[in-house]
């Protein structure tokens, strides 16, 4: 039989779908005193962009400072001028009712003290021309200069229909949300080059740093690049919670890996971004779908509200020396190949969701000149069999063809995205046999034409190129978890003359099936990212940062959308999917994107090569 994924290798994440933490269902009246509130200023600063003639949205950047009495709560209402809409907010609770906006205060920012200020944004649509709003009310005080009533009652009521994106809300997060307009790098802009990583070193994510740095031994690794997973809309201006992301956005990463470029003189730096947030994401999946719904008008937000600012924020040239390699969409096209048996899955594909999605954010940041796109790819154990491999090839490059720049606008693939598939696997190849009979037919290998990621990245580079991309393109294979060391890895080929048992002996990889990919059991840190290891291989990067969880062991409420997939637990027996296996996940796992100890010192523990 040939293995057919439906919820593939990858999963765990930096953080996967938002859900706000908004006002419960009862109301709650809060009566102010005489003198608070006596007088407000709100400096508003806006940024449009124009998508036809006529139509656009904007990111508005809100400054609220209490100029009179302190105050411990507030709501601000906000009058949109006309033909203007609301999409999504932050660091506030947003409501809308046509042009009539109001925001409540979060836990964290209520109180403002004589001076004291917050600042909240939300993202808008608008039509016709572009005005910037300019009436506010603080507690029922008009802003800017208006004299305030005496007394002012303030009720705040859950939203009736709640935002489409609804922000984070339990700690602060950063104060720079998206911004949407930034003009591209024009003069003394840096020359594209073949290999990102090449001559450069990677830019240290300090919050996955800091969390490194806090479990013994972890020092030894926390220098380590490692990506950044923008994996809802939040995510762009900084999100909160248990999530990896923790509290930075996009801009603020952008921002510290200038002051380390700084630091590392004339050596250039790149930094690593995965883009996770298509409509029906990880369609098979259940432990990492995401917030924007094909059915919802999720396409278009996915392009408005999500790739078009983190695309302005990318061509800012305050970070146009930094090499910024982006990783394009995981999970999303190997899904149209094997699983559109799946609903969601189908929809995706009858939709042309998927690959419309994919071929917007090619095209937006191919257009910056420091940007590099790295598509995904799956792995070996997903689409080594030869009715997915060809497929697959010909689907990624008819959908590079057709974003505005063609195939020149992907740099690379990546194989192995946050998977557990060995490197290599020293001690068999493909061609083994025993006793005349071929390892393909092996239990393990299951007619697969490929026993590890080295050998399918190098043969995927080969059919990607003959399907019509450059000689040029590279593959990128992400090594942060497939080290597969300590005393059970195998230090010789196998004697036995059983199949099953001369592949089981033999290989390094020791999953108890290709198929499992959730929290594994004995695995270990990988290859440390470096650059051109192999030929065809632009590098080995670490995109899934290691002590990340790939999901619960159990199902646990949580309030960033995340499900419960049986794949992690460890009592589960299996499904046709991963031949009806154990599924060798680590127990007592938290949500995924959490911080996961035990595995983590799993990890070093087992590292190959060794710490």
């Amino acid at each position: 039989m040939r293995l057919t994924l439906s919820r593939p290798g990858r999963r765990g994440l930096v953080a996967i779908a938002a859900v706000a933490l908004v006002a419960s269902g009862l109301a709650v009246v809060t009566t102010l005193p005489a003198f608070a509130a006596a007088s407000c200023q709100v400096a508003v600063s806006t940024s449009p962009w124009t998508e036809s003639p006529g139509v656009g949205g904007y990111t508005a950047n809100l400054t609220v400072t209490n100029t009179g009495d302190p105050i411990t709560a507030w709501t601000l209402n906000v009058t949109l001028p006309s033909g203007q809409g609301f999409t999504q907010g932050w660091s506030a609770n947003w409501t809308a009712s046509g042009t009539a906006l109001t925001a409540t205060n979060m836990s964290w920012n209520g109180s403002l003290a004589t001076g004291g200020s917050t600042q909240i944004g939300y993202n808008g649509r608008w039509s016709g021309s572009f005005v910037a709003p300019s009436v506010f009310k603080l507690n029922g005080t008009t802003c800017n200069g208006s004299t305030p009533p005496t007394t002012t009652t303030t009720t705040t009521n859950p939203p009736t229909t709640p935002p489409t994106t609804p922000p984070s809300t339990t700690t602060p997060p950063p104060t720079t949300p998206p911004t949407t307009t930034t003009p591209p790098c024009t003069t003394n802009c840096p020359a594209h080059v073949d290999n990102p990583f090449a001559g450069a070193t990677g830019y240290v994510n300090p919050e996955w740093a800091a969390k490194a740095n806090s479990e013994p031994g972890g020092n030894r690794i926390s220098n380590q690049p490692t990506g950044v997973w923008l994996d809802r809309i939040a995510a762009i201006a900084g999100t909160t919670g248990s999530s990896s992301n923790g509290s930075m956005g996009l801009r603020d990463h952008l921002n510290a890996a200038v002051q380390q470029d700084a630091a590392n003189g004339s050596t250039p730096l790149y930094a690593q971004f995965v883009i996770y947030d298509l409509p029906n994401r990880d369609c098979s999946a259940l432990a990492s779908n995401g917030e924007l719904r094909i059915s919802q008008n999720g396409l278009q937000r996915y392009k408005t509200e999500y790739i078009d600012p983190i695309a302005s924020i990318l061509a800012d040239p305050t970070f146009k020396n930094i090499r910024i390699v982006l990783i394009i969409e995981i999970d999303s096209l190997p899904n149209l190949i094997t699983n559109t048996n799946v609903a969601d899955c189908a929809e995706a594909q009858s939709s042309g969701a998927y690959v419309q999605g994919v071929q917007y954010a090619l095209s937006k940041f191919h257009a910056i000149s420091n940007v590099y796109n790295y598509v995904d790819a799956a792995h070996h154990g997903w689409l080594g069999w030869d009715s997915n491999f060809g497929p697959a090839a010909n689907l990624f490059t008819s959908t590079a063809q057709g974003a505005t720049g063609g195939v020149a606008t992907v740099d690379g693939f990546i194989t192995n995205t946050a998977n557990y598939s060995a490197l290599t696997e020293p001690f068999f190849t493909i061609n083994s046999t025993v006793n005349g009979t071929t390892v393909r037919q092996s239990k393990w290998v299951d007619w697969n034409f490929y026993i590890d990621e080295l050998t399918y990245a190098q043969a995927f580079r080969n059919q990607l190129i003959a399907d019509g991309f450059p000689s040029t393109i590279g593959m990128i294979i992400d090594t942060s978890r497939n080290g597969w060391g300590g005393s059970a890895r195998p230090t010789a080929t196998s004697t036995s003359t059983d199949l099953n048992t001369f592949v089981d002996q033999s290989r390094v990889d020791r999953r108890i099936h290709a198929g499992n990919w959730c929290n594994q059991s004995g695995a270990g840190l990988g290859e440390r990212p470096r650059a051109n290891p192999a030929p065809g291989i632009d590098a080995y990067v670490w995109i899934k940062p290691p002590g990340e969880s790939d999901g619960s062991s159990t199902a646990i409420a949580n309030t960033e959308g995340k499900g419960f997939d049986r794949m992690c637990d460890p009592t589960y027996t299996g499904n046709a999917r991963n031949g009806n296996n154990m599924t060798g996940a680590l127990p007592n796992a938290p949500i995924s994107g959490a911080w996961f100890s035990a595995q983590f010192q799993q990890l070093m523990q087992n590292a190959f090569p060794a710490l």
